[in-house]
């Protein structure tokens, strides 16, 4: 159980920020809270909830160090929301960025309010809302002395083992972003073997193959174990729609883009991060000229026909006579069997 006299500022009570605030008040620590909306239902649950950017009631509310945690998207609104809390804030008192900020931006932040004596730690958060509500995994950088301050706090909201002072400014966020890389090449494995299981020849129970992943297998994951219950509809994921009714589109806020940026000025090789960013791409549709481009000079070449061809799409399958490992491919729209079984079935 937390100290009943820590107190703690949370400027963005969303997703993220509201869990947290959620979890602070059960363990005992007092939230003052601001946001843009209304919250009656974290005023129901004893968060103090006040208007965004009224941060003279912060200071007047919690006694220094005052400890305040910003639940914000990354860019310039953490600048401002900075700007305005160094205005009211006291030498000692503690700011720490939860969101996925850029590190060179955190360094940069952190030496504006040091400047105001004010500690930044770049904070990266992990476990999304249902781990913030729980206990979430938090990744440091910053001022030792700073994460002193701090640490009672992030304690008490991390799970056993999730709280780590990464080292100087800068680090959390940058060990947070190379977790989001990591995330989306598990992300992309994991969605290559569904497209497999569901291209196979085999009529397997999707989701019972993903339990059965999650118990004891190599592979056996948080991630994995979410495939299951989104296929299951269940706890979550129950407002997901059907498997097949998703959007073939993947939106991101783009954070991993500038980890293969970086990746790439200092000729550090991430394949499988990379690739799996611009799977996300593909997934878009933006990509509305290069498969022109393509057709033409295959045409050009070999008068390779403009769009579908069935006499082609049938050659592609039927070309290699031993085709024994993809001899019950079928289309995907009609479900009309192609290749070998539709030879015998003519």
């Amino acid at each position: 159980m937390a100290d009943t006299n820590q107190e703690l500022g949370i400027v963005g009570l969303g997703k993220i920020g509201g869990n947290l605030a959620k979890q602070a008040v059960e363990k005992d620590i007092r939230v003052v809270g601001f946001d843009t909306e209304d919250r009656p239902d974290l005023e129901d649950e004893g968060v103090e909830v006040h208007d965004a950017g009224e941060y003279d009631t912060l200071v007047e509310e919690l006694d220094t160090p005052r400890v305040v945690y910003l639940s914000l998207p990354a860019g310039d609104l953490i600048d401002s929301e900075l700007d305005s809390l160094l205005e009211v804030l006291d030498e000692g008192d503690v700011v720490m960025d939860g969101g996925n900020s850029f590190w060179r931006d955190s360094m940069r932040r952190e030496e504006r309010a040091w400047d105001e004596g004010v500690y930044y730690l770049d904070t990266g958060t992990s476990g999304g809302p249902p781990r913030a509500s729980e206990g979430a995994c938090f990744m440091v950088g910053g001022k030792e002395e700073g994460f002193e301050i701090a640490e009672p706090y992030l304690d008490t909201l991390s799970v056993e083992g999730g709280l780590l002072h990464v080292g100087p400014p800068g680090s959390g966020h940058f060990v947070k972003l190379v977790h989001n890389g990591i995330e989306f090449g598990m992300l992309q494995s994991i969605a290559e073997g569904v497209e497999l299981l569901k291209s196979g020849q085999f009529d397997v129970d999707m989701a019972d193959v993903f339990h059965n992943w999650s118990n004891g297998a190599v592979i056996e994951s948080w991630l994995v174990k979410l495939m299951e219950m989104g296929l299951r509809k269940e706890d979550q994921q129950s407002d997901a729609p059907d498997f097949e009714e998703i959007p073939n589109y993947i939106e991101d806020t783009g954070e991993v883009n500038w980890l293969v940026s970086e990746a790439y000025k200092g000729e550090t090789p991430i394949p499988v991060i990379s690739q799996s960013v611009t799977e996300l791409f593909k997934s878009r549709g933006q990509q509305r000229h290069a498969y022109r481009a393509i057709a033409l000079m295959r045409h050009g070449f070999g008068t390779h026909p403009f769009g579908e061809d069935d006499t082609i799409r049938r050659e592609r399958f039927s070309g290699r006579v031993d085709n024994e490992a993809r001899h019950d491919l079928r289309d995907a729209e009609n479900m009309d069997p192609v290749g070998p079984l539709a030879d015998e079935d003519a």
